[in-house]
């Protein structure tokens, strides 16, 4: 009999709507202070995940939710940068 392959599942920092894992986009703060979108998932840093809402991406982005899940402070360059990422995703 086989056994089912555990699947990771995260938690949207906006809406908390628990996901699996690769459902979600990592945004993570690196230790050089940058907050960038990581596609790989690998990338080093603290990170914090985010569903395929634009909704999500825009409180996100505006509000301190992200910087208060990243513990760090998110620049008006890095939010640029989340907002033209979040502009190409599909809802």
């Amino acid at each position: 009999m086989m056994r089912e392959r555990h699947v990771p599942e995260r938690s949207c920092v906006v809406c908390n709507k628990k996901m699996p894992k690769r459902d979600l986009v990592r945004v993570v703060l690196t230790p050089a202070g940058v907050c960038t979108v990581d596609e790989t998932g690998k990338l080093a840093g603290r990170g914090a995940y985010l569903c395929h809402q634009l909704a999500c991406w825009g409180r996100a982005v505006k509000g301190g939710r992200l910087a208060h899940a990243l513990r760090g402070e998110v620049t008006a360059d890095d939010k640029a940068r989340l907002t033209e990422f979040s502009a190409t995703l599909i809802a």
